[in-house]
């Protein structure tokens, strides 16, 4: 018999553990975690530097980070936020830094200062990990405790934090309980495209405007109701560095609106049009205006080796190539075909999607236990007794720079706080 027992030895679960074993001592606390080894998400995060939040100290601007989980997050948000993450990390001595992106990383720049402050913690509170113990069945018996039956053995506990993350066999015992469960799908992943004029210039990142529009997305369209959706304006539209890569493009402005199209675009079988401007600042046809005056300027030189506008001049030579001039050819030989077209590629460049990549190996999902459900003043059940989650288990999924975490800090507190009580 325990106090509590946590399921889930990832960032949320260990975190929650420690702040009910602070705030109660006299609890007796276990995590079980299915697999061998604990916190292998804080492990890759931040490509092995651990992106713990984002230091952003307006929880209304904050809350803009999360797809879904925003307004729930608000009430949240103002008790324990960026700021108490810091001063906590801070107090136990894990050095942090802010980079200019907003993104806190530890000074050490390796996650395993994180996890060696999590098990440190651990071990002085007296909280139990146990290892390779995945949940096979949770069961409430009559008088209000859990039992919680792993591979070979049987627990009981008076109060469950569920810290499962995206784990499917949770989600399903959840349900068979009573809880409705949003349908899990990818999010945070970046876009797979074969094209020319990507090839030979991958590493290139660039600052571009991204959309999908409506008409676009429409490859299948038996399965669609065409108008549910607006048929002027972008179902999605992001704009910051994007990453060209090997397998297509990345970067932050592609994974926010991966996240932010998460579903939408799960609907598309990841099969559909995006629109890049490589020019933001520009549309097609202030640039149409802007390269008939660089012609007259310019006129002497080629077209090719001007790069008329602030992008890399490998990116610059590729679209030109698309536009179809030649490299010899100059600004002054130039016809309205021609500009027109140069136009379009840096403004209006399509390219097809098919399918899609994780992003790394921070895998996040969009899906979980129906918020509806949840009480986001203790992160408790609505309608089971004693229980309460915290982190990805929830349909609460934030864009990526730190707000995954900080959504599984949270929840882990407020939930810890009403544990503790």
């Amino acid at each position: 018999m325990f106090d509590v027992i946590v399921v889930g030895g990832g960032a949320a679960g260990f975190y929650g553990a420690i702040q009910m074993a602070k705030a109660n001592p006299s609890l007796s606390i276990a995590i079980l975690e299915r697999g061998k080894t604990v916190l292998s998400k804080v492990k890759i995060s931040g490509g092995g530097r651990c992106n713990i939040t984002q230091g952003q100290f307006y929880v209304d601007e904050m809350i803009k980070g999360y797809p879904r989980g925003n307004k729930e997050l608000l009430g949240p948000f103002y008790t324990h936020a960026p700021s108490e993450v810091i001063a906590f990390f801070e107090e136990h001595g894990v050095s942090l830094k802010t980079e200019p992106d907003g993104r806190v990383f530890p000074k050490s720049d390796s996650s395993q200062t994180v996890i060696d402050c999590f098990m440190n913690l651990t071990e002085s509170l007296g909280i139990k990990v146990l290892r390779n113990s995945s949940v096979k069945n949770l069961t409430i018996k009559e008088e209000g405790t859990w039992q919680v039956t792993t591979m070979n053995k049987h627990y009981l506990a008076k109060k469950i934090l569920l810290a499962s993350g995206s784990n499917s066999r949770i989600w399903q015992m959840m349900q068979e309980l009573g809880h409705t469960i949003v349908e899990p799908v990818p999010s945070l992943f970046t876009l797979n495209i074969k094209d020319d004029r990507l090839k030979g210039i991958q590493g290139i990142s660039t600052n571009a405007s991204i959309s999908v529009p409506p008409k676009s997305i429409f490859v299948q369209p038996s399965n669609l109701k065409l108008k549910s959706l607006p048929r002027k304006e972008p179902v999605l539209q992001e704009e910051g560095p994007v990453l060209i890569t090997h397998w297509g493009l990345s970067g932050p402005a592609i994974l926010r609106l991966s996240a932010w199209g998460a579903r939408v675009l799960n609907e598309y079988k990841y099969n559909f049009k995006v629109i890049v401007n490589w020019t933001p600042d520009y549309t097609y046809e202030s640039m149409s205006q802007y390269l008939n005056e660089v012609k007259e300027a310019e006129g002497k030189k080629t077209v090719a080796r001007t790069k008329a506008v602030e992008i890399p001049q490998r990116l610059w030579m590729s679209l030109v190539n698309a536009a179809e001039i030649p490299k010899t050819l100059r600004w002054a030989e130039t016809n309205k075909k021609q500009i027109l077209a140069l136009a379009e590629q840096l403004t209006q460049s399509s390219f097809r999607v098919e399918g899609k990549s994780t992003f790394k190996e921070e895998f996040v999902t969009a899906g979980g236990v129906d918020l509806k459900e949840v009480d986001f003043r203790t992160f408790a059940s609505k309608k089971l007794p004693n229980l309460y989650f915290a982190g990805e288990v929830l349909n609460i999924d934030g864009i990526t720079g730190g707000y995954n975490f900080q959504n599984a800090w949270t929840g882990a507190y407020i939930a810890a706080q009403a544990i503790a009580c």
